[in-house]
């Protein structure tokens, strides 16, 4: 791995010395991972203009089994505790006689920008901006390998949690055992609080699990996702519970369904994100469902849960192949609950077969 986070980081540093900076600092722990590997918490990059540096706040972690960084960058444990590891690696920048820093303001704190501008009074900070964010966005056969066993364990959690008897167990237990699962089965842990809702709960994005007991005839809408090795994927299914499905249920469920594949079916390189979110959406807006849509339709995944690109009504930009993104659209009706149905796939060219879809568990309306 040392080769490719070296060609990451020239790919940055390329980018960098274009922008006139013949240094940076890497604070958001997503990029510092990406460009570093697993580095303690809180740890800094510095792009050096002669030497880069793993700027750590404490020892690195000798634990076998452990994530470990980049083995090709030599790792500056600050002297005392309670330091800033930014701080320290704009200092480091000064001494590597850099008199351009970039920085990324997004991550930074307004005190920690003048703490950089007070030790190293002399180094002109820039704006790194999202550069690192755009490096991501486009996978890797190994990152998207990582994305393909955590689905797989997704998949598996849900699968078992499905065999188990559901009626009269709250949303919050269901979803503390789903993670339990997770865990269980290789994950590094939930790549977000999971969500399962039931009756009037089903069908709404991000909902937090109340005490709320499953009941027969519900609606039950189940989202989790599994973070492997630091990659996160997500899987969102809709069952009914203990019955067959009533009129309206099926009704709705046929039209969420139908929206899903038409935002998957429209995954190809080259599309525009606004045109993946408007294949799914006019699907449900033709039914009579446009107040109240959520406001993307999917988004990306990888280091984060939520990450470029955005598919989105306003979104700017095209598809490029190797991309995992979710399509996630759902209904909810007020008062009665409502459908949501989530699966990541990987952006392929038709030729190679076309959309990816590595969240596999059934879309079939089962009754459980």
């Amino acid at each position: 791995m040392s080769d490719v986070y070296a060609a990451r980081r020239t790919r940055l540093r390329e980018r960098c010395h274009a922008a006139g900076s013949q240094s940076a600092v890497i604070s958001h722990p997503a990029n510092v991972r990406y460009l570093a590997g697993a580095a303690p918490h809180g740890s800094v990059l510095l792009l050096g203009r002669r030497e880069d540096l793993l700027v750590c706040p404490g020892p690195l972690d000798d634990r076998p089994g452990e994530a470990r960084p980049d083995e090709s960058l030599r790792p500056h444990l600050l002297a005392a505790p309670g330091g800033d590891p930014a701080v320290a690696a704009a200092d480091l920048a000064a001494a590597q006689d850099a008199d351009a820093l970039a920085v990324e303001e997004h991550h930074l704190t307004v005190a920690r920008h003048r703490a950089l501008s007070s030790v190293a009074p002399h180094l002109r900070l820039t704006d790194l901006g999202s550069a690192v964010e755009q490096l991501r966005v486009v996978k890797d056969e190994e990152e998207i390998s990582c994305l393909r066993i955590g689905a797989e364990i997704a998949d598996q959690a849900l699968g078992e949690l499905l065999e188990s008897i559901l009626v009269g167990r709250t949303e919050r237990h269901l979803a503390l055992e789903l993670e339990r699962r997770l865990v269980d089965h290789g994950a590094d842990g939930p790549a977000f609080p999971t969500s399962v809702a039931t009756g009037p709960n089903s069908g709404r994005r991000g909902h937090r699990p109340t005490d709320r007991r499953v009941e027969e005839g519900d609606f039950l809408s189940v989202c989790l996702g599994a973070t492997y090795r630091g990659y996160r994927c997500e899987i969102g299914r809709t069952f009914v519970i203990g019955t067959s499905p009533a009129d309206w249920q099926i009704e709705l469920y046929d039209l969420v369904f139908s929206a899903q594949r038409a935002g998957r079916e429209s995954l190809v390189p080259g599309a525009a994100y606004r045109d993946v979110d408007r294949a799914a959406r006019q699907v449900l807006d033709s039914a009579g469902h446009a107040e109240g849509l959520q406001p993307l339709t999917g988004h990306g995944v990888g280091l984060e849960i939520d990450e470029d690109p955005q598919l989105a009504p306003s979104a700017m930009g095209k598809l490029d192949a190797c991309v995992p993104v979710t399509v996630e659209p759902g209904v909810h009706l007020p008062g009665r609950g409502g459908v949501r149905i989530d699966d990541t796939l990987v952006v392929r060219p038709e030729a190679d077969g076309g959309p990816e879809l590595l969240t596999i568990t059934t879309k079939e309306l089962l009754a459980l």
